[in-house]
């Protein structure tokens, strides 16, 4: 049952259209918020407009808008757009993401680059234009990876190394944001059951696993309640962490 921890408040939640994204969509809808879910692709729109009118129809308000999270000018122009057209911005959880399987010898400066504009690039430029619009109270969330802590397997440079320069980012920008009383905090999902993983039998699941304290895969509403959580007001005091919810893979 919702208990309304956000009732009323402004949600934007970038690549909120499947896996990890949806179910963060679905559990801030869930209680009240009115939520901004990005797609990336023309091709993703009819789904995206789907969620977004489940979301509506069961609570109320939802949109689903194409964002191209390498395009800076974009990610700004939406979030102005969308704290103008309610008046208020209170939460932004940069979730939108890009995997590479590259190895280190073999990655070209095109891949290193796309990778950086959107892991790294659009979580900072997003982070600084909603902090323009947020109130005491705002909460900046991103999604980072137990890749930036543990890579025990080969071709996942970019990723890495693009996601763990949000843990940087993440404690930075808490100092710079506790005086306008917006929290920075970064959740770092462990083997997760979503549709880029594959099946769960696959070996590279089972690897993953193996390095596992539990010993089952993580469903995505798991990583939502936590970032539900941290997006309450009575998580103010919760800043610049680095949040694991991985089953101990980094144990």
């Amino acid at each position: 049952m919702s208990s309304g921890t956000q009732r009323g408040r402004v949600a934007i939640v970038t690549g909120g259209n499947r896996g990890i994204g949806e179910a963060i969509a679905r559990r801030l809808s869930a209680e009240g918020a009115i939520v901004i879910l990005t797609h990336n692709r023309a091709e993703s729109a009819d789904q995206a407009q789907a969620l977004a009118k489940a979301l509506g129809a069961d609570k109320g308000q939802a949109l689903a808008l194409q964002l191209d999270s390498a395009d800076t000018q974009a990610i700004i122009a939406l979030i102005d757009h969308v704290a103008q057209r309610f008046g208020r911005l209170d939460i932004l959880v940069n979730n939108a993401a890009i995997g590479n399987n590259t190895l280190a010898a073999d990655i070209t400066l095109d891949e290193l680059d796309r990778a950086i504009a959107v892991n790294l690039r659009a979580p900072f430029i997003g982070a600084q234009a909603a902090a323009r619009h947020m109130k005491e109270g705002g909460r900046i969330i991103s999604i980072g990876t137990t890749n930036a802590v543990r890579v025990p397997r080969q071709s996942r440079v970019a990723y890495a190394t693009t996601k763990s320069a949000l843990v940087g980012m993440t404690k930075a920008m808490a100092h710079d944001y506790a005086e306008q009383g917006i929290t920075v905090n970064l959740i770092n999902p462990g083997p997760t059951r979503t549709g880029m993983l594959g099946d769960d039998n696959s070996p590279k699941v089972q690897q993953m696993l193996s390095f596992c304290a539990i010993k089952k895969l993580a469903m995505p509403k798991d990583i939502a309640g936590l970032v539900e959580f941290v997006a309450r007001e009575e998580a103010w005091f919760i800043t610049g962490a680095v949040l694991a919810v991985d089953g101990g893979y980094t144990a």
